[in-house]
Parts: C-alpha cells; structure tokens; sequence
C-alpha cells in the first residue's frame, strides 16, 4: 500500500508522520507540507518528524504533481478543515485511480462537532482518538450524511511504553486558544512565577507551541513570552519550544488549561493539573476533562498541587486497549477495494463556492503575497469607510 500524507501545519505535520509510522511494515509512505500561511518553520518541521528526514514544503500545485508521479493507493489529508475540502475537492479531483482519501483530528475532539464533519465529508476514513470520540462522530455522520467510515486509533504519543525518569521542572503546556483574553493569560504567569519563587528547587517551563515569529496550526493573540516581557518579568520563569515529550520525561509537574499534551503526561505518569479558572466548556476545549480529577485552580497551581488522573476516566477517553485501534486495517480494507461509492463532500453545493475559492487561495498564493493582499484589502475598506 503506497500512501501519500499532506500536513498543512506544525500540530497536523506531527500527527501525520506518527500515523505514517504507525502503519503495517510493507506500506511505501511519503509526506509533504502544502505551503500555506500557517505552513511550519524548518525549526518546527524538524522536531515534528523526529529526526527523519524533513518533508518538503510544496504549492498545492506541486503537491498535486507528487500524486500524479506516485499514484498512491491513500492520501492522508492531514490537515486543518477548509484545506482538507478544497485538496480534496479541487487539488486532487480527476486523480486517476481515485485514491482513498483519509483525514482526522490530530488531538482531544470532544465534544465532537458537525464543523469538523462538514469539512472531512469528502473523505472516505476519519481518524479519532477514544471510544468517545467515534461514538459522537458516528452519531454526526448518521444525523448529516456525507463522509465515509470512523476510524479508532490510539494518540500516536500514548503508544509508547516510555515512562517519566522524574525531574525538577513544572511544564506548563501553553494553548493557542484558550485562554483568549490577556489578563487571564497573566493570571497564569503570576500563578507560574509563584510557584518558582515558593519551590525553589523546581525549574518552572513554560512550553510554547511555537516561537512568537513562527507560525501554528490556531493564532495566538497574546504569545505569553511577549505577555512576560510586558508584565516586566517579575519572577523565574524559562520559555522554551521544541520536544513536549523531552520536557515531561524530566517533569515533577505538569499543567494546562487545555492541551493535547495532558495527555502524553498522564501516559508518562506525571501528576497534572488542568486550570479550571477559566471555565470549564466546549469553548475552553477542556470539557473532556471532567470527572478526570485533574481540574484545579490558579491556586493549586501556585501551591504545586499536582495529581493523578482517574484510572476509570482513562479508559473512557484515550487511553482504550491497543486491539480496540481499527483505523490501519479500515484503510487497508479501502485501498484493496478502493469504494465503489467514493465519499460525497456536504460542501459541494453552489453556497460554498466562495469559501473553496478562499481556501484555494491559502494554498496557491505564496503566504507573503496573500498577506499583502489581505493588508491592501482592510487598508481599501478602511478608506472606503472613511468617505461614508
């Protein structure tokens, strides 16, 4: 089985190649970046891939003509939701023998939402991560249509048997996202610094998705190292990026607000905290965390109250038998048979027309063109206005 994998960002591009890794010996695999605004720096590329070789970053174009020359049997479209449509629907349309296109989420999906469905429907395997996870989205595909098959598969960094060697550090997983406003995330950099000046003995980390001058799968407004700098550093606090599972094999302590990475820390037995200050919600991304009993407050934190996670919530969510994992053998089963009534996209109606052709744009224009137009654009509606 050749298989072709296409990321679009650095959270994407590490979901991707541990897929790729993951599959049965035999498969003939390549990955590629499609250039896009949010396309990661080669710094990013490199820890994503973990010392294979770095993929390269291509125009959609391109990416288009790698699949004509290898003609593979799957393309794993492991990408953000707009990018997978318009590859699917546009890039790779007329590919001749149609290939099994496959897509997913590359971390907590819960709850899970009809949007995130919309946009893979033209897909024929969606990969998710936890029993609870395929129960919601097959409850989707059943009330919308559209799509093909849901896939289990375990998080690629809870498949190692690696356990924590112990350490002096507190990591504190950052979130794109969440917390969006800026006294909120000051909030946890004071609870931070407190920690440090209280203990001493502890290296507290905070864990940057990536560098304030490089790009990620979700903006971040207020990049809490720039946030510091302007808060006057008051304290002891390390900024780095980089490997999340090198830093939580040296970790005593683990904390977020939201973050995939709880999740890698409650596989390498590191006593967590998720802030739950801030609410705990769909919009916080940490409502999967209930009844988990890692919730806490700025409090705790600041007091370094760490702690395990509950073993009965575990194997709800993420932590399932290896053998319950179906994805690798539903992929197989498609490529041998290639689907006789291939996926049917929900977006291929006339009212979506212009949405494609902006998301066709993300993967045409070189990034540095596309945010001068974008800049030329707001700066006309900006003089427009002003004659009104």
């Amino acid at each position: 089985m050749k298989v072709l994998a296409v990321a679009d960002s650095d959270s994407y591009l590490k979901w991707a190649a541990c897929l790729l890794a993951d599959l049965p010996e035999g498969c003939a695999t390549e990955l590629v970046v499609v250039r896009t605004p949010i396309a990661p720096s080669p710094e990013q590329i490199a820890a994503a891939v973990g010392g294979r070789e770095s993929p390269p970053v291509l125009s959609a174009r391109s990416v288009r003509r790698v699949a004509e020359r290898t003609r593979p049997d799957v393309i794993l479209v492991a990408c953000t939701g707009p990018v997978v449509d318009v590859l699917v629907a546009e890039v790779f349309a007329g590919l001749r023998p149609r290939p099994v296109f496959a897509s997913g989420l590359p971390g907590i999906s819960v709850p899970a939402t009809e949007k995130a469905w919309l946009f893979r429907s033209g897909c024929d395997l969606f990969v998710v991560h936890s029993e609870r996870e395929v129960t919601e989205f097959s409850e989707i595909a059943d009330r919308l249509g559209g799509g093909g098959a849901v896939g289990l598969a375990r998080l690629p960094f809870l498949r190692s048997k690696a356990v924590s060697r112990g350490g002096n550090r507190v990591v504190f997983a950052t979130q794109a996202k969440v917390p969006r406003r800026r006294e909120e995330r000051e909030l946890i950099l004071s609870s931070l610094a407190e920690l440090a000046a209280r203990r001493p003995d502890l290296d507290v980390v905070v864990k940057l998705r990536a560098l304030e001058d490089e790009r990620q799968t979700h903006k971040e407004r207020y990049h809490y190292q720039r946030l510091w700098r302007e808060m006057g550093e008051p304290g002891r606090l390390a900024f780095e990026a980089g490997s999340m599972h090198d830093q939580l094999t040296r970790a005593a302590g683990f904390v977020t607000v939201s973050s995939t990475a709880a999740l890698e820390a409650i596989a390498l037995d590191v006593p967590s905290l998720v802030l739950n200050d801030f609410g705990v919600s769909a919009e916080m991304i940490n409502l999967v965390f209930e009844d988990s009993d890692l919730l806490g407050t700025l409090a705790d934190l600041a007091a370094g109250d760490f702690r395990p996670a509950s073993a009965q919530w575990c194997a709800a969510n993420y932590f399932h038998p290896v053998e319950r994992n179906d994805w690798a053998g539903l992929l197989a089963g498609l490529a041998i048979a290639r689907p006789r009534v291939p996926a049917k996209s929900l977006l291929d109606g006339p009212e979506h027309v212009a949405a494609r052709r902006r998301a066709r744009l993300r993967v045409e224009v070189p990034p540095t063109m596309l945010r001068a137009g974008y800049r030329a654009k707001r700066r006309m509606r900006r003089y427009l206005r002003s004659l009104t």
